[in-house]
Parts: structure tokens; sequence; C-alpha cells
């Protein structure tokens, strides 16, 4: 599994990338004017581009600002034609750009199957659904980012549960546990109607209220949406590569590894939560207790 960085910072790009175990970045407008504001002026957002890209030794994936079609496509050229000399650039383009539901909602998949026409590789971002991953693999994305945090948040607020009162954002989502809890209330539900027909129970509104609590159409977890991605495309043998992408834990990218997936692109505290453990550091406070001189001073000659 590769790993990509989630940061416009070059001073974690830098030091994730002296370690060996970052193969790329992934990144958007926000960070980058962050980033570049704390410079306060001793840098332009072009130039400091062109850093984050000598520095990663893989993709960097840029972001395109516009909804239209064409003006993605463009703007994809832009910047795979200013960027490209410094790093291997791809560009990132939403899967479905509409604000209203209505408008521009194929313009995603138009600018993709340009793009890949061009030879300018893309990475389809925005993805919530294995429906929406299946039709940008279709129309020739290089990467597809199904954003696996906002599902797990999704289906909490649901629930009726907040950020920050309920949960964290980098709490993990306890699907396992929500499903079981689910299927608990759908039986006690069930229970308390007594005799009834199948008919009767199937259209019961509480019941179906129940039977769709704690998923999102079928998608119980954003881990469980990585997966049936995962499914679709090696059922019809897509090239496409799948990003776990808003990733919040260290567990979180545990379970997508166990998938198998492609990539997972983490910001960088995950990165030191992976090799963070209780028992570690108790054990390394016993090792260091347990060193004795005659040892040490092999060190010291």
């Amino acid at each position: 599994m590769e790993i990509f960085l989630d940061t416009a910072e070059l001073e974690e790009i830098k030091f994730a990338s002296s370690l060996g175990v970052i193969d790329g970045v992934t990144t958007n407008p926000s960070l980058i004017k962050k980033a570049v504001e704390r410079r306060r002026g001793e840098i332009s957002m072009v130039d400091y581009i062109k850093e984050i890209l000598k520095l990663v030794p893989g993709p960097v994936s840029l972001e395109v600002i516009s909804v239209k079609a064409e003006d993605m496509i463009s703007e994809a050229k832009k910047l795979y034609k200013l960027f490209s000399p410094y790093g291997e650039v791809v560009i990132k383009i939403p899967i479905c750009p509409s604000t209203d539901g209505e408008s521009n909602v194929y313009d995603g998949l138009g600018a993709i199957r340009e793009l890949k026409e061009a030879g300018i590789p893309t990475n389809v971002t925005l993805v919530m659904t294995p429906e929406q991953a299946l039709l940008a693999a279709k129309a020739g994305a290089d990467y597809v980012s199904p954003f696996a945090g906002r599902i797990d948040d999704y289906i909490r607020d649901q629930l009726g549960m907040k950020m920050d009162a309920d949960y964290g954002k980098a709490d993990y989502f306890d699907f396992e546990l929500m499903r079981k809890l689910a299927d608990e209330q759908l039986r006690r539900i069930i229970e308390s109607r007594g005799d009834f027909s199948l008919r009767g129970a199937y259209i019961d509104e509480e019941i179906r209220d129940a039977a769709n609590a704690g998923h999102d159409n079928g998608i119980y977890s954003g881990v469980d949406l990585v997966k049936k991605i995962l499914a679709i495309y090696r059922n019809y043998k897509y090239s496409t590569k799948v990003i776990a992408a808003s990733m919040r834990n260290a567990r979180q990218v545990r379970e997508m590894a166990e998938l198998g997936v492609d990539i997972v692109t983490i910001p960088f505290y995950v990165l030191k939560e992976m090799l963070l453990h209780y028992k570690t550091i108790e054990g390394m406070r016993f090792f260091i207790a347990d060193v004795v001189p005659q040892y040490k001073r092999i060190f010291e000659e």
C-alpha cells in the first residue's frame, strides 16, 4: 500500500519523505494558501507549489476550481503545463461539480474523459458512493478518492450526533458496534408489534426508519465504502487506483490496508499516531533501564 501525505506544509513533506514512507502528496488550494500566508510574502503561491513538487517522490494532486467541464479542462491543462516540469502532477476533478443537484451534474465525467484523451492524469475527488467510483473509472480516471472520514461523519450526523459534542473529528467510528445497536433497535421495534403480516411490517414507517439507521444507502462506514469500490473494480479489472481519503486515525488506515487499498492519504498527525502504542513506549523505558554499564561502554570506546 502506498501512503500519501495530505498536506501543503513543506516541513512535513520534507521530513516524511526523508523517512522513506511517503509516496505522494494530496493538497488543496486552502491548504496551500495557509502555508504561503504563514511565510508572509517570502514566496509566491506558484513557487511554493514548485517546491512541493520538488520534494515529493511521487504524484502530487493539484485541484481545479471551476464547476463547468470546459473551464475545469482549461484549468487542468494550465496546471499541468505550468507544474509538470517540476514533478509528477495529477489533477483533482470533482466527480459531480453540481452545487444544486441539477446543473453541471455530468461536467466532472466530461472533464475526466477529455483529460484522459489529452494524457493528463486525474484524481477524482468528493467520491461518496461506489456508483460514483464506478462512473469515474469508466470515464478514465487514473485515481479515485473516496472520502471515508466524511461518510463516517455523515452517518453519525444522520443519527443526531454532533461533532465535538458526541464525537471528535479524529475519533474512530466503530461501525461494527453501530450496526449491532441498529440491529438491536430494529429487533425491539419488530417485537413490540406482536402479530403482524410481512406486508404490514415492510411498510411500517417506524420499522423502515430503524432498518435505515446507521448506514448510508447500504454503506455502513468509510471503510465499507472503500471495500465496495475495491470489489467493483476487481470484478471488472479497472486500472483506476483507489486513494482512501479523509483519513482520521491510525485504525482507519490499518483497516484500509487490510482491504488491500492501493493508497491512503493521511494528515501528518496520523503518521505519528501509526507509530505510537503505550506498550512500545513502556518497553523502551524498560530497555533503557536494563542497559548494564559493561554493555554501555562498548559504544563509548
